[in-house]
């Protein structure tokens, strides 16, 4: 994210380190890969660079979460691009997923786009109070993915939530002890903790891209689903949700027979996601640039002006988690797709604007077509960026979905 004129060092955003699992029986954590020879459906890569020739600090953050609410398969991918100071993404990066999933389990009926929404307008309205209770104005932009396996009606498995019945309100007690002190520290300035909440759901754009279903990839699916591991807690250092006893993984019918795989994404900002299918590039997100005439009529309509391409004169982004100041106009609300995953679906490129300012869609896609390793695939466009001379924080993240 270009930078906004604040000149203010804090170091580098905290980012939960990346482990690999101790055992096969070991899955959930945050930023945890399982064992090189574990059966996964899918494989997760993040490169990462400081970019320190034009940067004096890494303002991004990044969070995967393989078996994503206690379903093996199901997935969470997430990058998050701070500006004026690392908090927002580092906190996104820490506890949007803990957001998510306390979503998912109190609204088990309501369409994943809405509720991607809904967690937006959540965590936007916690760091505004954050905000107020530091004294600190910064914003990220975000772009987060969720995979889910559902059935052939697009329902989601796992007693018809799409989350284990082991998972419990770990996350709730943890989030609303975070909402409690941000929100005495707000009202003691004057800020109103509800503002923010979900409205029209504005940007979102259901079933972008969706079409076709997986079927070749059932078998490969009911192998790994019916695996019989345990899952062990989510962590995310001293935020962990708890479990009610550990269970089978292989229990539940409708996780082994789950039918298809559909990846829902939600952004604000630059941040993107890039879908291949059968080596075609699909961007599956939308830049919210202050450069845009639709954003540039909203922004005007609520009483801003766009100079030099900005907002304000200030932000290149119209949209954003943070950026309390501002929040008037550069909003929290997210474009959402819908997609269902099809054999022909290679890998999700989920990057930071520091890649695609200087690599198009098609050519990352190009770039790693082929690659069997997603570490080597998210390295390789790593170092392309780094090449041509990107002057921004990089943060890569490749998912091979085969």
């Amino acid at each position: 994210m270009p930078r906004t004129g604040n000149g203010h060092l804090e170091g580098d955003a905290r980012v939960t380190e990346e482990t690999v699992a101790r055992s096969e029986d070991t899955f959930g954590h945050l930023n945890q890969h399982p064992q090189p020879n574990a059966q996964t459906s899918y494989r997760v890569a993040v490169s990462h660079d400081k970019n320190e020739q034009c940067r004096r600090t890494n303002e991004d953050a990044h969070a995967f979460v393989y078996d994503f609410a206690g379903l093996r398969g199901q997935g969470y991918f997430a990058v998050f691009d701070g500006h004026a100071g690392k908090k927002a993404a580092e906190y996104c990066g820490l506890h949007f997923h803990e957001h998510l999933l306390d979503n998912l389990r109190k609204s088990p009926s309501t369409p994943i786009p809405h509720l991607l929404n809904a967690t937006f307008h959540a965590v936007d309205t916690q760091l505004s109070a954050l905000s107020a209770a530091e004294g600190s104005h910064s914003g990220c932009t975000a772009v987060t993915c969720l995979l889910r396996l559902e059935d052939e009606e697009g329902n989601p498995v796992g007693e018809g939530s799409g989350v284990a019945p082991h998972v419990v309100g770990g996350t709730k007690g943890k989030l609303e002890g975070h909402a409690g002190e941000a929100a005495k520290a707000a009202e003691a300035v004057g800020i109103d903790p509800t503002e923010g909440k979900p409205g029209s759901g504005e940007g979102q754009h259901p079933n972008a891209g969706s079409g076709g279903e997986s079927t070749g990839l059932k078998g490969k699916l009911k192998s790994v689903l019916s695996g019989g591991s345990k899952l062990s807690p989510f962590s995310s250092g001293t935020t962990t949700p708890t479990y009610e006893g550990e269970k089978q993984i292989s229990g539940p019918a409708e996780v082994v027979n789950a039918a298809k795989r559909t990846l829902y994404t939600a952004n604000v900002g630059d941040a993107r996601a890039v879908l291949s299918r059968g080596g075609r590039a699909i961007r599956l997100t939308y830049d919210h640039k202050a450069a845009d005439s639709k954003e540039a009529e909203r922004i005007e309509a609520a009483g801003g002006y766009v100079m030099n391409s900005r907002v304000n004169g200030y932000l290149a982004v119209t949209r954003s988690l943070g950026d309390s100041q501002m929040k008037q106009f550069v909003v929290g609300s997210p474009y959402t797709t819908e997609t269902t995953l099809r054999d022909e679906d290679d890998f999700l490129i989920v990057a930071c604007d520091g890649l695609w300012d200087v690599c198009s869609d098609q050519q990352a896609v190009d770039l790693i077509q082929g690659c069997k390793d997603p570490q080597e695939a998210s390295d390789k466009l790593l170092q392309y960026a780094l090449t041509h001379r990107t002057t921004d924080n990089l943060t890569v993240m490749v998912v091979l979905l085969k």
